[in-house]
C-alpha cells in the first residue's frame, strides 16, 4: 500500500467527466441542502442520498450512485452491468461536500458494483465497497448489491404499544444470541439457519423461557466471522450470510407479532480495516483519525472514527436511525463506549493525544454520543438506547439537559465483574470478601442500570458460566442457579447470553451451536426450567420490576453477615401491593432456623425456591411458606424462621 497522508487537504473540484444528473423531485436527490446538513454534522438520514438507489430518469429505469469521496481525482462506478470497466461510468461532483453522483440507466436491483476511487494527491487508486450499501456479496467477497428495500410490515400491533415495553418500571429481561450458532442445521454441514428459519423457533423458545427481548450481535455486515460482527465494514448492511434484507425484517417482525422486542449491538466505536472497507476511502484518511494514536485501537486492530468530523458524524448518526427506520429496531445497545471517552483506552503514557484542554476525554466522541441520543429520542421516544460502559464515567444514563450523555440504560459491569469473582472463590473464604457483593449498592441508584451476564464473560479462555461456579459438579449447578435468581432478584433490568439458560458446559464457539442434547440430562433442563419461572416471577410482580431505576424499589434486610455468607433484601413495588423478600445462602451448607427481618406480619409464601427438586436441587425449603413472628430482627419489628437451602436462593411473597 503506498504511503498514506497525515492529513486531509482542502479539496478542489475536479473537472467534471459526462454523467447523467439525477432528476428533481425524486427523494434520493441530492439538494444543496443535503450538503450543507453533510457537511455541518447534521443530516441524519444520509442513507437516502448516499448510496444506491432505484430511480426513473426520463421514463428509464435504472440506479443513482452517490459517494462521498471529497480528494478523489477520479471516481468511477464498476459492476456486473459494465464487466468492472473503470472507463464506462465515470461520475461527476455535486457542488461542494465532495459528492460524486451518477445515474446508470437499465441498473436493477440485485447487482454487484464498487467504487474505483484515484486519489487526487498520491496517485493511491482502489476499489471500495459502498458505505451506504444495503447488502452486499456473501463475505469473503465485498461488492456492493443494488437494493430496494421494500416490505410489507405486519408488526402494527407492537410498534403502537412498544413504547410501555421497556420503559424504566417495566419488567425488561434480555436473551443475548449469536445469529450464526445459536441452532444449526442438523445435517451436514452443520450450516447456520437464515433469517427466516430462526424466526419461528427462536420466537418459540424466547416465548417459552418469558425473555421480554432478545439482542442481538451485530448483524452489520462483517467480513471475518470470528469477529462475531465487532468488526463492521457494512454501517447499512445486514449481513447477507443469513439473507436479505427483507429476510433479516421477516425475523423482526415475527419477534413483534410474537411480542418480543428487538436490541441491536450498535458499534460506531470502532470499524474494520480491509481494504476494501471505509479506511483510507479516498487516499486520505476521511473516516478515521490519521494518527494512529488517535485513529488505530490497538486491542482491536481496527480504525476509530474521527468523532471531530462532522461529515463523520452524520454518517454515524444517519446508520443509527437507518435500522430504527427501516428495520423497526427496538432498542440500540451501543459497543464499546468507554473506548470512545477516553483518548488514553488501553494506551500508556506517550501512545495517545491529550485533548486541547491537556485531558484524556475524547471531547468530539463525548458530542456525538449525546448528539446521538438526542437524534434517537427525538425521532423515536419510544426506544431505547444502552450503554456498554465500564468505567465510572458521570450520568451515562442521565438526560443531556443535566449534563448526561444522554442514554436510557447502563450496563453494570462492575456489577457482573464482582459478582462472578465473588463466585469463583471458595465458599470457604467467601465471607472475607462479602463486599463484593455488597459494593454495589452503594452506587445502585446512580444510573439506569442493567445487569449483564453477557457473550464477553463466556469468551477466550473464561469458560461458561457452570464452570465459573466453585466446586464440583452439584454445587456448579446449584451455584449457576444461584447467581441466575440473584441477578434477576437485585434491582436492574436482566441480560443473559445464549447458553447461561441450559447452563452450558463448554466455552461457547462462534463457529458451533449451543449444546441441546445437553437437555437429555434433568440438571440442565432444571436450570432452564429456573430461568423460564424467574423470568415469570420477574414480570409477574410489581415489586420485582417497577423499582429497578428507583431507591425506593430496594432495601437491605442485612447485608452484613458476612460469616454465614448470607444476604436478604426486600423489594418493593412503585404501585404498591405485596413485598418480596430474597434470601440467599452462598455456602453449600443448609442453614436451618435462620432468622430474617420482613416488613410486617402474616403468612409470607415461599414463591420460589432454587433448590427445588424441578431444578435438580436438593429440596431443602420451607414447605410453602412461614408465618411471621412478633419477634424484632434486622431492625424490623416481625421476623421469619427460615430453612436456607445450600448455595440457594428462597423467595417470600407477602402482603403488607
Amino acid at each position: 500500500m503506498p504511503t498514506r497522508l497525515t492529513a486531509t487537504p482542502k479539496p478542489t473540484a475536479p473537472t467534471p467527466p459526462v454523467a447523467v444528473a439525477p432528476p428533481a423531485g425524486e427523494s434520493s436527490q441530492l439538494t444543496p441542502q443535503d450538503l450543507y446538513l453533510f457537511s455541518e454534522g447534521s443530516h441524519v438520514r444520509l442513507y437516502e442520498k448516499l448510496g444506491s438507489h432505484p430511480m426513473v430518469v426520463d421514463s428509464v429505469e435504472g440506479f443513482q450512485f452517490a459517494v462521498w469521496a471529497p480528494n478523489a481525482e477520479t471516481v468511477s462506478v464498476i459492476g456486473d452491468f459494465n464487466g468492472w470497466d473503470a472507463r464506462t461510468h465515470r461520475m461527476a461532483t455535486a457542488d461542494g461536500a465532495g459528492v460524486w453522483v451518477l445515474f446508470i440507466p437499465g441498473v436493477k436491483p440485485g447487482v454487484c458494483y464498487k467504487y474505483r476511487i484515484t486519489a487526487r494527491f498520491s496517485g493511491y487508486r482502489v476499489d471500495k465497497t459502498d458505505p451506504f450499501a444495503f447488502t452486499t456479496e456473501i463475505a469473503p467477497k465485498s461488492a456492493a448489491v443494488t437494493w430496494d428495500l421494500k416490505y410489507q410490515w405486519n408488526d402494527a400491533a407492537w410498534m403502537k404499544a412498544r413504547g410501555a415495553k421497556m420503559k424504566h418500571d417495566a419488567p425488561v429481561s434480555i436473551y443475548e444470541l449469536h445469529l450464526g450458532s445459536w441452532m444449526r442445521e442438523s445435517v451436514p454441514p452443520y450450516l447456520s439457519f437464515s433469517y427466516r428459519q430462526l424466526a419461528p423457533l427462536l420466537a418459540d423458545y424466547v416465548k417459552k423461557l418469558g425473555f421480554t427481548h432478545v439482542e442481538f450481535l451485530p448483524f452489520t455486515e462483517h467480513p471475518f466471522y470470528g469477529s462475531w460482527g465487532y468488526q463492521v465494514t457494512g454501517f447499512f448492511a445486514a449481513t447477507s450470510r443469513y439473507g436479505t434484507p427483507q429476510d433479516l425484517m421477516f425475523l423482526i417482525d415475527h419477534l413483534h407479532q410474537n411480542g418480543i422486542g428487538v436490541v441491536m449491538d450498535f458499534v460506531p466505536s470502532h470499524f474494520a480495516t480491509d481494504e476494501f472497507s471505509l479506511g483510507y476511502f479516498d487516499g486520505t484518511h476521511l473516516f478515521e483519525h490519521a494518527d494512529p494514536r488517535q485513529g488505530y485501537h490497538p486491542d482491536w486492530g481496527s480504525y476509530i472514527f474521527n468523532y471531530d468530523r462532522h461529515e463523520v458524524r452524520s454518517f454515524l448518526l444517519s446508520s443509527a436511525l437507518f435500522w430504527l427506520d427501516k428495520y423497526h429496531i427496538d432498542a440500540l445497545r451501543v459497543d464499546g463506549v468507554a473506548s470512545m471517552l477516553y483518548l488514553d483506552y488501553s494506551r500508556k503514557n506517550g501512545e495517545w493525544v491529550p485533548n486541547q484542554y491537556g485531558g484524556k476525554e475524547n471531547i468530539g466522541a463525548i458530542e456525538f454520543l449525546k448528539r446521538f441520543n438526542h437524534e434517537v429520542y427525538t425521532y423515536y421516544p419510544d426506544v431505547q438506547t444502552i450503554a456498554e460502559e465500564s468505567t465510572s464515567w458521570p450520568m451515562v444514563s442521565r438526560p443531556t439537559y443535566l449534563g448526561g450523555l444522554g442514554f436510557g440504560y447502563k450496563w453494570d459491569m462492575g456489577w457482573m465483574h464482582d459478582t462472578l469473582k465473588y463466585l469463583e472463590k471458595d465458599p470457604v473464604i467467601r465471607k472475607y470478601h462479602h463486599n463484593e457483593l455488597t459494593f454495589r449498592q452503594v452506587y445502585a441508584n446512580a444510573e439506569n442500570y442493567m445487569l449483564p451476564l453477557s457473550h464477553d464473560e463466556v469468551v477466550h479462555g473464561k469458560g461458561p458460566l457452570w464452570d465459573k461456579m466453585a466446586g464440583d459438579e452439584w454445587q456448579k449447578f446449584a451455584g449457576l442457579r444461584l447467581l441466575l435468581a440473584y441477578q434477576f432478584g437485585m434491582n436492574g433490568k436482566k441480560l443473559l447470553f445464549m447458553g447461561g439458560e441450559i447452563a452450558q458446559r463448554t466455552e461457547w464457539r462462534h463457529d458451533g451451536q449451543l449444546p441441546w442434547a445437553s437437555l437429555e440430562n434433568p440438571k440442565h433442563r432444571g436450570v432452564q426450567q429456573l430461568v423460564a419461572d424467574l423470568n415469570s416471577f420477574y414480570k409477574g410482580v410489581p415489586a420485582m420490576h417497577e423499582g429497578d431505576c428507583e431507591p425506593g424499589g430496594f432495601e437491605w434486610i442485612d447485608c452484613h453477615d458476612e460469616s454465614h455468607s448470607v444476604l436478604s433484601f426486600v423489594r418493593l413495588p412503585k404501585s404498591g401491593g405485596d413485598r418480596i423478600v430474597g434470601i440467599f445462602n452462598f455456602t453449600p451448607v443448609p442453614r436451618q432456623n435462620y432468622r430474617a427481618g420482613v416488613p410486617g406480619p402474616g403468612v409470607w409464601k415461599e414463591v420460589l425456591n432454587t433448590d427445588a427438586d424441578v431444578y435438580g436441587g436438593s429440596n431443602v425449603g420451607n414447605a410453602g411458606g412461614v408465618h411471621a413472628e412478633y419477634i424484632a430482627c434486622n431492625g424490623r419489628p416481625y421476623s421469619l424462621n427460615v430453612t436456607l437451602p445450600p448455595l440457594g436462593a428462597v423467595f417470600f411473597r407477602g402482603s403488607v
